[in-house]
């Protein structure tokens, strides 16, 4: 999943902008897909939970996928092009979460990191960047559809050798769901960590063109983002050495202030080549906040709706955020530039940080 995950995230609006869209409605295209996660994640994550299966929903939604992929990618006027991507993003989004769920609870009942497993999905991400982004440069983003619809289809094939998970035995019901809602710990964090993830999510969906900006080519952008990627799959792959020392917050609090330094330094610069080495602190900021942001959900969510409530997480993560950050993120580079985009980013990223602190520390009061 995550090697065709790429192609979207570090390539799509490339595409959009040789498809001759502006910034705006570049910002419109890359919302629609964080509007359909929001309705899609907690609707499959429920239907998970309710008929005890994750590989089964995760087979559907990538046939369902790879479908709508084909129509999305055929579209040439924004109308359309916003239709068929809510489809495809209903079917793809729950993908990487079903994957995230599957790992999560298979390192539980292995007793291993996550990380172990999640930096597997690193390395796709990071190779196929490299590879896609060397391809595109040669026969053109307009073809960008065909390695999309090949890497999609080598993941159905995997996807039926997957071992299911053991879910609870209790039948989930609606009224379980509703208690996620009031489950204070659980929406207060996900309220407080928008402040970073929205940051990120606009990051994803401008790095291309913010690279392009300071005059690369798409080789350079899957560079850009195999050196990112290959620090997180460090992170995630050393979790288990480092990650269980201090409480979760404190990782999710660092992975902030190191966000916060990496989107000054990228509003300040002017040279791509700089950009290259600093994509390390992808792994920093992301790598560190994703594993410890996950980690703080799975503890606060009950055993029967953990499929639930990580879906809900991702959708959060990825969906509400990815709305915000993509919209507002392309009427800032209309407006202004993209380096002012940046450094808006790092004041958001602060005004996180310094509420996640807050939060934090009334959580330590409160187990004294």
């Amino acid at each position: 999943f995550h090697a065709t995950n790429t192609i979207i995230l570090s390539f799509l609006p490339l595409y959009l902008k040789h498809k001759g869209l502006t910034g705006t409605e570049i910002g419109w295209v890359l919302a629609i897909g964080p509007f359909a996660t929001i309705i899609s994640q907690p609707f499959w994550g429920y239907v998970s939970d309710k008929y005890k299966t994750v590989k089964k929903i995760l087979i559907i939604s990538i046939i369902g996928m790879l479908i709508m992929s084909m129509l999305f990618f055929s579209m040439g006027h924004l109308v359309t092009i916003l239709i068929f991507g809510a489809l495809f993003y209903f079917f793809s989004s729950p993908v990487g979460a079903f994957g995230d769920s599957l790992a999560q609870r298979r390192a539980d009942e292995l007793h291993i990191s996550f990380g172990s497993i999640r930096m597997w999905g690193s390395i796709g991400f990071g190779l196929s960047s490299l590879l896609i982004g060397e391809l595109l440069t040669k026969v053109g983003i307009g073809y960008i559809v065909w390695p999309y619809v090949i890497l999609g289809s080598f993941l159905l094939v995997i996807a039926f050798t997957l071992k299911d998970v053991v879910v609870e035995e209790d039948p989930i019901q609606l009224i379980d769901v509703k208690k996620l809602f009031t489950n204070r710990p659980f929406i207060f964090f996900l309220g407080f960590m928008m402040f970073v993830t929205i940051a990120h999510r606009a990051n994803d969906s401008y790095i291309g063109i913010y690279i392009q900006a300071l005059g690369g080519t798409e080789s350079l952008v899957g560079l850009a983002w195999f050196v990112g990627l290959v620090s997180e799959a460090i992170i995630f792959a050393t979790a288990h050495y480092w990650f269980r020392n201090y409480h979760t917050f404190i990782f999710i609090l660092i992975a902030s202030f190191i966000y916060i330094i990496r989107w000054f330094i990228y509003g300040s610069i002017h040279s791509v080549t700089a950009v290259i080495p600093l994509q390390i602190l992808h792994g920093l900021s992301f790598g560190v906040f994703y594993t410890a942001a996950l980690d703080y959900v799975t503890r606060v969510v009950p055993n029967v709706l953990q499929s639930t409530g990580h879906l809900i997480f991702y959708s959060v993560f990825f969906g509400v955020s990815g709305i915000i950050g993509s919209l507002f993120g392309g009427m800032i580079m209309d407006a202004f530039s993209v380096h002012t985009l940046y450094i808006g980013m790092a004041f958001f990223t602060l005004i996180g940080f310094v509420v996640m602190s807050i939060y934090y520390i009334a959580i330590k009061r409160a187990e004294i």
